[in-house]
C-alpha cells in the first residue's frame, strides 16, 4: 500500500517541476500585465480617493471627504444625469437597430449578403477619433452632409452638437452608426443557432413570420439579449472620446458625461484623489447595474438546458 501511494506521490504534478516552471513562464507575461495594469493600479486608486493630491505634490490623507464633496458638486450630479439619459436611449436602440438589421440580414432574400456584413460592420473597427472628426464634419451647421440633406426637405438651420437640445440625440445616432454592426453579427450568430426543426414545425402549423418571430426567434435569443444588454449598458457609461473630441462638454454641460467629467477634475484640474473617488462611484453604480440584469434574468432569459 505504501509503495502504490509513493508512487502516486511521484507520478503527482509539481509545481518546482520542469513542466510547472514552463506553464509558469508561459503565463508570466499575462500575470505581469494583470499585476502591473489592473491589480495595482485599482488598489492605487482606492488609496488616492481618501487622499487629498495634485500629482505634483505627495498625497495628503483627505479620508472620505472627496466623497462628501461628490455629494455637493452640482456638475457631479449633472454629469450623471447626462450620462444615464444617454444610456437610457443609447441601449435600447442599439439591441434594437443591431436585431433588425440582423433580420435582415438573415433573410434568404438579401443577396451579397456576406458583402452587406462586411460593410456594416466596418465603423466597429475605425479609430475613435477618426469617427469622432468625420461625425464634426456630418454635424457641421454651415456646410455639414447631414444639413445639406435636410435642405432639400426645407428643413434648415439645425446645430446638432452645438444645441443643448440636440447634442445628446446626435450622440446617438453615430452611436448606432457604430454600435449596429457590431450588435449585428451577435444576433447573426444567435440567429444561426436557433435549431431549423424549431422553425419548421412551426411552420407546418401555419405559424405567421410574426408569430415565430415573437414565440421562438425571441425567447431562444434571450441569451445574447442579455450579453448585449451587459454590454452595451458598460460601453455606454464609459463614453469619453466623442465629448472630448466634438464637445468638450458643451454646449453649457449639455455633452458632460460623467468619463469626460472624471477627465477633466484628474488631468485639468490636477485633483486625482477626487477624480479616484468619481472612479469607485461609476464602478459601483455599474456594478449596482449589472446586478440588477443579473438578477431579472431569472425571469426572462431562456436556455435550452433550462431557464436560468
Amino acid at each position: 500500500m505504501r509503495a502504490g501511494t509513493s508512487a502516486l506521490q511521484r507520478r503527482r504534478p509539481s509545481f518546482v517541476s520542469r513542466e510547472g516552471v514552463a506553464a509558469y513562464l508561459f503565463l508570466s507575461p499575462w500575470l505581469i500585465g494583470f499585476l502591473v495594469f489592473i491589480t495595482f493600479p485599482l488598489m492605487a486608486s482606492i488609496y488616492y480617493s481618501l487622499t487629498d493630491w495634485d500629482l505634483l505634490t505627495r498625497p495628503r490623507w483627505y479620508g472620505f471627504r472627496n466623497f462628501i464633496k461628490l455629494m455637493e458638486d452640482r456638475l457631479f450630479w449633472k454629469s450623471l444625469r447626462v450620462t444615464l439619459t444617454y444610456a437610457a436611449m443609447r441601449v435600447p436602440a442599439g439591441i434594437l437597430f443591431g436585431l433588425g438589421l440582423a433580420m435582415v440580414l438573415n433573410s434568404q432574400m438579401v443577396l451579397g449578403k456576406s458583402l452587406f456584413r462586411t460593410l456594416y460592420y466596418m465603423p466597429a473597427v475605425l479609430p475613435p477619433v477618426a469617427v469622432s472628426l468625420m461625425w464634426s464634419w456630418i454635424f457641421c451647421p454651415q456646410d455639414g452632409i447631414l444639413n445639406n440633406f435636410l435642405a432639400l426637405f426645407g428643413v434648415k438651420g439645425l446645430l446638432w452638437i452645438q444645441s443643448e437640445t440636440l447634442v445628446l440625440p446626435s450622440f446617438l445616432m453615430m452611436a448606432i452608426w457604430s454600435l449596429m454592426g457590431k450588435n449585428m453579427l451577435v444576433y447573426l450568430a444567435g440567429l444561426n443557432g436557433i435549431p431549423p426543426q424549431l422553425l419548421e414545425a412551426a411552420a407546418i402549423d401555419g405559424s405567421t413570420p410574426w408569430r415565430t418571430f415573437w414565440r421562438i426567434k425571441i425567447p431562444m435569443l434571450t441569451p445574447v439579449l442579455f450579453y448585449e444588454l451587459v454590454m452595451t449598458m458598460i460601453e455606454s457609461f464609459k463614453i469619453f472620446t466623442q465629448a472630448y473630441i466634438m464637445t468638450e462638454g458643451g454646449p453649457r454641460n449639455a455633452s458632460m458625461f460623467y468619463v469626460y467629467y472624471l477627465y477633466r477634475n484628474a488631468f485639468q484640474y490636477y485633483q486625482m484623489g477626487y477624480a479616484s473617488a468619481m472612479a469607485w462611484v461609476m464602478f459601483l453604480i455599474i456594478l449596482a447595474f449589472t446586478l440588477l440584469i443579473f438578477k431579472s434574468s431569472n425571469r426572462w432569459v431562456y436556455y435550452e438546458a433550462g431557464t436560468k
